[in-house]
C-alpha cells in the first residue's frame, strides 16, 4: 500500500486517521450502555427510561447519513471530515456537562450529527485514495480498531463509572477527537469539492426525516401511553403518510435522494427488509443486557462490564469462520439458520435470573455475540453484493441509514415492551425476562425473510465488507 496521494501525503497516515474516527464512534456506542444506570441516578430519573439517550444518537445519524455523500461532494471530503470530528468532540463535551436528561439528549443529537458525517465521509476518503485492488486491505485496516470498541467499551464503562464518574465516558472522547482532528488537519489530502450536477433533494430529505422521527415518536409513545391516539397512533399515521409521500415523490423526481431503482435488485431489497425487521428484535441487545445485569440482577457497573466480555469474544471468534460458512453453505442457508439461532439465544436470556449458573450465562453470551456478529456481516454483505458500481454509494448510504433507524426503533420498541411488562407484573426482573423472550421469538420469526435470498455467483469475502456494527 505505497500509493502516494495528492500533496505527497502518506496513505498509511490517512488510514490511521480514519481508524481513530471509527474507534471513537464504536467505543462511544458500547461504553455508554454500561453507564446508563449510574447516569440515571445522577440525573434523578428511572434507568429504564434512559433509552432516549441511545435513540437520540441513532435517530440523528439515520436522518443525516443519506445527505453525507452530497455534503462531502459539495464542500470537500477533508473539510467535512474535520467539521464532523469537531462536532462529535464538542458534542461529547456537552454530554459530560449535562445536568438533566433533556440537556443530555440534546448533546447526543449534536454527537449524532458529527458521527453521521465522520464515518461515511472517512470511508469515502479511503475509497477516493486507494485503487480497487488495494481497497479491501485498506478497509480491513480501517475497521480493525473499530472492533476493539465493543470489546473494551462495556468494561471501560464499568471501570470509569466505578472509579470516577459517568461524565468520563464522554470526556475520554475529547483527547482522542482532538488527536484525530490535528492529524487530519496536517496529513489528510485536501481534495477539491466535486462538481455536483444535481441539486440536493431537499423535499425527499425532509420527507424521509419526518418519517424516521415520527416513527420513533410513535414507538416511544406506545411505551408511555399505550394505544392512545395522541401517543402512538397519530405519529404512526404521520410516519406512514410521509413514507407513502416519499415513494410517490421519488418515482417522479429527476434526482431523488434514494433512487427507487435500487429496490429492483432482489438481494438488496431482501437485505434492507431483513435489516429492518431483524434489528427490531435483536438491535436492542446492547441496551437491554447491561440494564438486565445491573437493574434486574443487581450487578455493579464493573461486574456488568466484566460479565459482558464473552459477548465480544464470541463476536470476534465468529469473524474467523463466517467467510468459510458462507462460501460453503451460501447466504440463504447461513442467514436463515443464524437468524433462528440468534432469536433462540435472545429468548434464552429470559432464563437468566438470580439463581442462573454463571457457566450458563457465559455460554449464552458467547453464542449471542457470535450469532450477532455473523448476522451483521452476512446481512450487510447480501444487501450490497449485487449493487453495480454506479449504485454502490447510494445503496451503502441507504443501508447505513436503515441500520441506524432499525436499531433506534429496536431500542424504542424494547423499552416500550419492557415498560408494559413492568406495569403488568410489578417486577423488574420478570419484565426483563418476558421482554427478552418476546423479542427472541420475533427475531426467530424474521428468518423467513431470508428464505428468499438469491445466492449469487458474485460472492465477495464478507470479512472485507465494512459492516458498521452499531
Amino acid at each position: 500500500m505505497q500509493k502516494s496521494l495528492s500533496g505527497g501525503k502518506n496513505p498509511r497516515i490517512l488510514l490511521w486517521i480514519i481508524s481513530i474516527a471509527f474507534f471513537m464512534q464504536m467505543l462511544d456506542g458500547s461504553i455508554l450502555n454500561t453507564a446508563l444506570p449510574a447516569m440515571a441516578a445522577a440525573l434523578r430519573t428511572d434507568p429504564l427510561r434512559m433509552h432516549s439517550v441511545v435513540i437520540a444518537y441513532m435517530l440523528t445519524t439515520a436522518v443525516v447519513i443519506p445527505a453525507s455523500g452530497f455534503i462531502a461532494d459539495r464542500f470537500g471530503i477533508r473539510r467535512v471530515f474535520l467539521f464532523s470530528v469537531l462536532v462529535f468532540t464538542a458534542g461529547s463535551a456537552a454530554c459530560a456537562a449535562s445536568s438533566s436528561l433533556g440537556a443530555l439528549v440534546a448533546a447526543r443529537v449534536a454527537q449524532g450529527i458529527g458521527g453521521a458525517l465522520m464515518v461515511p465521509v472517512g470511508r469515502l476518503a479511503v475509497l477516493r485514495a486507494f485503487p480497487r485492488s488495494e481497497l479491501a486491505e485498506a478497509l480491513s485496516f480501517v475497521t480493525l480498531p473499530g472492533l476493539l470498541g465493543p470489546l473494551l467499551g462495556p468494561l471501560l464503562g464499568g471501570l470509569l463509572v466505578s472509579w470516577a464518574s459517568w461524565e468520563w465516558i464522554f470526556l475520554i472522547n475529547i483527547p482522542v477527537g482532538l488527536l484525530g482532528f490535528f492529524l487530519a488537519l496536517r496529513h489528510m489530502p485536501a481534495q477539491a469539492a466535486e462538481n455536483v450536477s444535481d441539486p440536493f433533494d431537499y423535499a425527499g430529505f425532509l420527507l424521509l426525516a419526518f418519517f424516521m422521527v415520527s416513527m420513533s415518536v410513535s414507538a416511544e409513545g406506545f411505551g408511555e401511553h399505550g394505544l392512545l391516539p395522541g401517543g402512538f397512533l397519530a405519529p404512526g399515521v404521520v410516519s406512514l403518510l410521509c413514507l407513502a409521500a416519499y415513494v410517490f415523490y421519488c418515482r417522479r423526481a429527476a434526482a431523488p435522494l434514494i433512487s427507487p431503482g435500487l429496490f429492483d435488485i432482489a438481494n438488496f431489497r431482501i437485505g434492507i427488509l431483513g435489516n429492518i425487521f431483524a434489528r427490531l428484535g435483536f438491535g436492542a441487545m446492547p441496551f437491554l443486557v447491561p440494564l438486565l445485569l445491573q437493574v434486574g440482577l443487581g450487578y455493579s457497573p464493573l461486574a456488568a462490564g466484566l460479565a459482558m466480555l464473552p459477548i465480544s469474544f464470541g463476536a470476534i471468534a465468529a469473524k474467523a469462520v463466517i467467510s468459510g460458512l458462507i462460501g460453503r453453505l451460501g447466504f440463504r442457508v447461513v442467514l436463515t439458520a443464524n437468524t433462528a439461532l440468534l432469536g433462540a439465544a435472545l429468548a434464552a436470556h429470559s432464563l437468566l435470573g438470580l439463581s442462573a449458573p454463571m457457566p450458563f450465562m457465559v455460554l449464552l453470551f458467547i453464542v449471542a455475540g457470535a450469532a450477532s456478529s455473523m448476522q451483521f456481516t452476512s446481512m450487510n454483505s447480501i444487501t450490497l453484493i449485487d449493487l453495480p458500481d454506479d449504485r454502490a454509494g447510494a445503496g451503502n448510504s441507504l443501508l447505513s441509514a436503515v441500520m441506524q433507524l432499525a436499531m433506534s426503533m429496536g431500542v424504542a420498541v424494547a423499552a416500550a415492551v419492557l415498560d408494559v411488562f413492568k406495569n403488568a407484573t410489578g417486577e423488574v426482573l420478570s419484565a426483563f425476562q418476558h421482554t427478552f423472550f418476546l423479542l427472541g421469538l420475533f427475531t426467530a420469526f424474521t428468518a423467513l425473510i431470508f428464505l428468499r435470498v438469491r445466492d449469487t455467483s458474485g460472492y465477495v469475502d464478507p470479512a472485507h465488507t465494512l459492516d458498521r456494527e452499531r
